[in-house]
């Protein structure tokens, strides 16, 4: 029986105006070990947010592994699934996305790597909704991604060298389905616009290594104003990072994250939003982060007998 472990990276996705479409992975990894047992499902999880992950079979690591198996019309045993967690949850970091695409990952190598990474991509994008986060898991670096003629399809680019993301993680959780419940059903002419020519522009930036350009073009108008009620000093917080020397700031994903990119100043732009959070009464804790290139990998695969040999026991 295989025993797999794999490293699983956080994402920022949105990147200001990309709304649904760019994402980028980072350099903070959740671990996922997936490996057959003789019968039954054991969860084991450790870290950032365990006391808020399920261990039965609700568990999104589990529902994805369970899609895998579906499809490729293989099924285990039973299971031992165990998570090393450093993605904060529910924090606008990926860390359903990260959970979601690392039991795709581990199952596919347990049912011997019978789906693609294309296909990977249709189930996590299925189940998610949207593929700005769960693309860059996948495959690493910045990726655009949209629905061209009914299917998914993605564009990776590799982003500006030098550049360093500063996350600032408030002390408070913020769910996808309350972030999204303040949209507008509809926008302005003048804001589909805007977005379509920033988003344009940032693909040009980062093709081009523009530091200045790509984070001249975090401005959003299509979702980062909707959302100011919910992040206290949203607006005043992206002000002070600026002010401080970053290129650009914006919320990550559907917040309350804030991330400001830099290629130089990362503790000033650090301590600046740290202080914009403070004056609004908001604690954050500061992680300076970098494109991760690689997605989600294998960092172990051997046999689980020899694995329980090393260790002595399971």
């Amino acid at each position: 029986m295989l025993r797999t472990i794999w490293r699983v990276p956080a994402t920022t996705a949105n990147l200001g105006p990309g709304f649904d479409v760019l994402g980028m992975a980072l350099n903070l990894y959740n671990e996922v070990e997936m490996v057959e047992i003789q019968q039954g499902l054991e969860i084991y999880v450790e870290g950032e947010g365990a006391e808020l992950i399920a261990r039965d079979e609700s568990n999104l690591v589990y529902q994805a592994a369970l899609h895998v198996f579906e499809k490729a019309g293989w099924a285990p045993s039973g299971l031992r699934i165990r998570l090393q967690n450093q993605i904060p949850v529910t924090r606008g970091l990926g860390s359903s996305s990260a959970a979601l695409v690392g039991g795709l990952a581990a199952a596919n190598r347990l049912c011997g790597d019978k789906l693609t990474q294309e296909e990977l991509l249709e189930i996590a994008t299925e189940i998610e909704g949207h593929p700005d986060n769960v693309a860059p898991v996948l495959y690493g670096g910045l990726l655009i991604a949209g629905k061209v003629r009914g299917k998914w399809r993605t564009q990776r680019l590799t982003p500006p060298a030098g550049l360093c993301v500063v996350a600032a993680v408030p002390d408070f959780e913020l769910p996808t389905e309350k972030a999204r419940g303040v949209l507008p059903e509809r926008i302005e002419r003048a804001d589909a616009i805007f977005t379509a020519s920033h988003v344009a522009l940032m693909v040009s930036a980062v093709q081009r290594n523009d530091l200045e350009l790509f984070g001249a073009c975090l401005e959003d108008v299509l979702h980062q104003p909707y959302r100011e009620t919910l992040v206290p000093g949203l607006r005043d917080v992206l002000q002070a990072a600026e002010d401080a020397g970053a290129l650009g700031a914006a919320l990550s994903g559907a917040g309350p994250t804030l991330v400001a990119f830099t290629d130089g100043r990362r503790e000033e732009v650090g301590r600046a939003i740290q202080d914009g959070f403070a004056a609004h009464g908001v604690s954050c804790r500061i992680m300076y982060l970098y494109p991760d290139l690689g997605g989600v990998c294998e960092t172990v695969a051997r046999s689980s007998d020899a694995a329980a040999a090393g260790r002595g026991r399971e």
